[in-house]
């Protein structure tokens, strides 16, 4: 069974740009919308010649005693003809005027065949169908963004506000290599379709134009999607097509065609046609290596959006010193990341303010640059350390780990002690010996012999304390698994 389609569509220069340079077209049999870019060097001229080309094969399949309508594959083969034969305009139209060169043009559109929709896409614009409430996006954008989607490098959240979500990796710019998408959609009784340029789904979320695809009225559809995207700041150009699809339908099907946007007015210069370039040719003599060409979609950046490959002396002149400076920022930026990774994995015991101290990173310094920093502090005085452990501790002790430094710090420590026992000991003066009282003999009793004598005993000479004489090491404690080797303290070293 064979269905019309009942359409709608809008095409406006938005609140901040100052031309439009989006184009499209709609028939019983085509739907399409171009968004032109390339600022000076004629984006609408690029979206125009798209949609002109379009009509043209069109025209073929209208009126009395024309073809029937094209079916399945067919369709593709009549739509991105047409799509090539604008392809090679541009390109004769920047061989023409160099001045033209850097435009280009995003291509979103369908020929419709009664029960199948067989879609081109090239670029940012896209398409959705809506069955039955639920909205599913139809085409894959061509952008910088959607790739770091597809890596899964970024969600689509964060796309919707990269600061580079308009750059573009394919479009028609005259060039041969970048191929459109092409594909097959089966329709039922009651599908909405939906054609439309970045300057509404750039700028309104996928749901919300959803919920408004699903309003009754298609006027409606296009008046809310339109507010919408002016609601979201209106920064570009915003065309779309909206079609429903209906029971067949004479009258839809003898409407006439439309045009809306840039070529309406925007005229085709005259301009000599040359052969069309084959796929392995690339536009000048300089070999091409294939790769898409980056596009900026920003009006800002509408002198630099676009980049051509026929011209790659100049392309690799505009693009040389941006990836080498990259490059080179890459390579700082990781040297830097891996240089603190490896510092933070440095641990060495030195000074800080005459205390001994564990410090994180390595005791050189890079120029001006100080590669460490205190990361605990103890009261270990260097002034009390074995002369050894204090030369030591003065040229920084490196250790493997935060584990590995407590257990210098704690020699060290036992060390200090044993220091300030040895020289307290050197510097106290010698104890006196006391006087021994004279003795004195026994006197004999009152009561005589008979009573019991008396015995008071005498006093013991106070003993002399025993100088400490360390000839032998003290022994210094290690903690498990301590790599860093001090020697014994002797009475040597705390001189």
């Amino acid at each position: 069974m064979a269905f019309s389609l009942d359409i709608r569509c809008h095409s406006e220069i938005g609140l901040v740009r100052r031309n439009n340079q989006d184009s499209g077209y709609v028939s019983p049999r085509m739907l399409v919308v171009a968004d032109g870019m390339g600022g000076a060097a004629a984006g609408d001229l690029a979206s125009t010649v798209a949609v002109r080309h379009v009509a043209k094969a069109d025209r073929r399949f209208s009126g009395e005693g024309s073809p029937a309508r094209p079916q399945g594959e067919e369709m593709l083969t009549v739509l991105s003809g047409a799509v090539a034969d604008a392809n090679d305009e541009l390109a004769d139209l920047v061989a023409w005027d160099s001045s033209l060169e850097g435009m280009g043009t995003t291509f979103c559109g369908a020929m419709f065949s009664g029960t199948q929709l067989g879609i081109v896409h090239i670029g940012d614009s896209r398409g959705y169908l809506l069955r039955q409430g639920r909205m599913k996006r139809m085409t894959h954008d061509h952008s910088w963004v959607q790739s770091l989607i597809d890596d899964g490098r970024i969600t689509p959240e964060e796309a919707a506000v990269h600061p580079h979500r308009s750059l573009l990796l394919k479009v028609l710019n005259g060039q041969p290599q970048h191929i459109p998408d092409t594909q097959i959609v089966d329709l039922r009784l009651g599908d909405r379709i939906l054609f439309c340029s970045d300057g509404l789904c750039g700028l309104v979320n996928d749901d919300t134009i959803g919920e408004h695809l699903n309003t009754t009225n298609l006027d409606d559809v296009v008046d809310l999607l339109t507010t919408d995207a002016h609601a979201g700041g209106g920064t570009d150009n915003i065309t779309i097509v909206v079609a429903e699809v209906v029971e067949a339908d004479p009258n839809l099907d003898a409407s006439e065609p439309h045009i809306i946007g840039a070529a309406t007015t925007r005229k085709v210069p005259e301009h000599e046609v040359t052969a069309p370039l084959p796929l392995d040719q690339p536009a000048s003599a300089t070999n091409n290596d294939g790769k898409s060409t980056v596009l900026f979609d920003s009006e800002a950046e509408e002198s630099m959006r676009y980049a051509p490959v026929d011209s790659m002396t100049r392309h690799r002149r505009h693009w040389l010193w941006p990836v080498v400076i990259l490059a080179f920022v890459a390579v700082v930026v990781g040297g830097i990341f891996g240089a603190r990774a490896y510092l933070n994995t440095q641990y060495y015991v030195g000074t800080d303010d005459d205390t001994v101290a564990i410090y994180q990173g390595s005791p050189d310094n890079l120029a001006w640059i100080q590669l460490s920093h205190v990361t605990e502090k103890t009261n270990i005085k260097t002034a009390d350390l074995p002369r050894y452990y204090r030369d030591r501790v003065l040229g920084n002790i490196r250790v493997s780990s935060m584990d590995s430094a407590h257990a210098t710090v704690a020699e060290l420590r036992t060390g200090a002690q044993q220091c300030k026992v040895i020289r307290e000991a050197a510097t106290a003066p010698p104890p006196t010996k006391p006087a021994t009282p004279p003795s004195t003999p026994p006197q004999p009793s009152a009561s005589g012999p008979t009573a019991n004598a008396h015995h008071t005993p005498q006093p013991s000479a106070v003993p002399t304390p025993a100088m400490p004489t360390p000839t032998s090491a003290m022994p210094s404690p290690s903690a498990a698994g301590h790599e860093v080797d001090l020697p014994a303290v002797t009475s040597g070293d705390c001189q």
